[in-house]
């Protein structure tokens, strides 16, 4: 089939959802055009171990271009998607040097993803970043390693311990890793490193405002992840509710009312998700409807009501109550894919079935709690088929293999072979909201000369 002849399709999001369709699209009849804001795919599940140390960001965020490079019937566009116009069928992109492009498409795939929230909090961001991005990871990762430097010259021994207080918000999965991450390293990691302090002193504190974290798991292994969490120090204070933030702490409201302040430096925040703005954005476009979440809703094939070219996947779209977990992106990402393909060759599509894979999550070394389908799995157990399934779905075989040698590393010998950091990572966040809270940056055109 002629080039010019080939049914186009734009995927907007280079995540789980975006890649599998395209993907999924290498030997269908059609040209693809992937549109990111970033170069890379974010392998998200392990952005906590980018924060801590153990692993790079090449090894959680390959460049999309590599991953697709044998593809030769897809075009990656480095751009922010800035507008859709679902009536003539095209996307406007901009990109880094301000300049706009439209892409037309016959299909449309909109997979961008969902950001963190804040619950109507916003301005909690400022001191307590989130883990939705690698630029989130590598401020974390800053601002934990810089809390232990700063403790060390501190003469002070409140502000000393504010420096080595870490308080976590949000009991879920993501919370729970990045807690039990940062006890590991207090404890082992860091040891013999410091003069003055000892890294082994710090206090983590797990907040979340249900009666027990990892609430989805049920109660069984909700209290195998709490026992192991408690063996390697972290406080869990559940049944509270953050409501306050600041330069040096957080204050708690418990559920009998009372309120206590909690002197902390460092603050990470991993409760609650919110879609990406493009999702209002592609809602009013389309006439369609979102969810509390900003998620879009959509037919039971993923499709835009009204839209029947338009697709929704991932964390962007609201369908049957999905959770927003990476299964479901790449299903329902390529569950679109699999719809054009159908629709090319004259088949009618049919409805989104999800197929749930169970969920895990890790405590510390050699233990991780893992549901699936009736088997509730713990300790080294459920480890191995943590290390199993998150082997098995990271992109390409060096990042495999990089990632098990820092694995080995970390598990094997508590080392942390990431831990370069830079005063720039750490108050970026800071110095953006200061300056009104731009975050891209923009290349200005050379300057005429005389």
């Amino acid at each position: 089939m002629a080039e010019q002849q080939r049914h186009r399709v734009v995927i907007v999001g280079g995540g789980f959802g975006g890649l599998f369709a395209a993907r999924l699209l290498r030997r269908a009849p059609v040209q693809v055009t992937l549109i990111d804001r970033e170069n890379y795919h974010l392998f998200q599940p392990l952005l906590y171990q980018l924060a801590t140390g153990i692993l790079s960001e090449g090894e959680v965020a390959p460049p999309i271009r590599h991953i697709l490079r044998r593809q030769h019937n897809v075009d990656v566009e480095f751009a922010t998607v800035t507008g859709f116009d679902l009536q003539n069928r095209t996307v406007t992109a901009t990109r880094l040097d301000d300049s706009e492009r439209r892409h037309p498409f016959d299909s449309l795939i909109v997979a961008a993803g969902a950001g963190q929230s804040y619950v109507g909090h916003d301005e909690f961001a400022r001191y307590a970043p989130g883990m939705k991005t690698v630029d989130d990871a590598l401020e974390l990762r800053a601002r934990i390693f810089g809390a232990f430097e700063m403790a060390e010259s501190e003469y002070d021994d409140a502000a000393r311990r504010a420096w080595l207080t870490f308080v976590v918000v949000g009991g879920g999965p993501t919370g729970v890793e990045i807690a039990g991450q940062i006890a590991e390293l207090s404890r082992g990691g860091l040891k013999r490193n410091f003069r003055k302090v000892d890294p082994g002193a710090a206090r983590v504190i797990l907040c979340d405002g249900g009666k027990e974290i990892l609430a989805g798991f049920g109660d069984r292994l909700s209290q195998k992840a709490s026992n192991g969490l408690a063996k390697l120090g972290v406080e869990i204070r559940t049944g509270c509710t953050v409501t306050d933030v600041h330069a040096l702490g957080v204050a708690v409201k418990a559920h009998d009312g009372s309120t206590e302040h909690i002197a902390a430096r460092t603050k990470i925040w991993a409760a609650g998700v919110e879609a990406s703005p493009l999702a209002r954005l592609l809602a009013d476009a389309g006439g369609a409807s979102t969810d509390r979440a900003g998620r879009v809703e959509v037919l039971p094939d993923c499709s835009l009501p009204g839209h029947p070219d338009v697709f929704v996947v991932g964390d962007m779209m609201s369908l049957d109550r999905l959770p927003g977990v990476a299964e479901v992106a790449m299903q329902s990402g390529m569950h679109a894919a699999n719809t054009i393909k159908r629709r090319i060759a004259g088949k009618q599509s049919v409805a989104f079935k999800y197929r749930d894979l169970g969920s895990m999550a890790t405590i510390s070394r050699f233990r991780a709690v893992v549901s699936f389908k009736g088997v509730k799995l713990s300790g080294f157990a459920g480890w191995l088929v943590w290390l199993f399934v998150h082997i098995a779905f990271l992109t390409g075989f060096k990042n495999r293999f990089a990632a098990m040698l820092h694995w080995t590393n970390t598990f094997l010998f508590s080392g942390r072979a990431e831990r370069a950091i830079t005063v720039r990572q750490a108050v970026g966040r800071v110095v953006i909201d200061e300056a009104g809270g731009q975050e891209s940056l923009r290349i200005a055109p050379p300057q005429a000369r005389p």
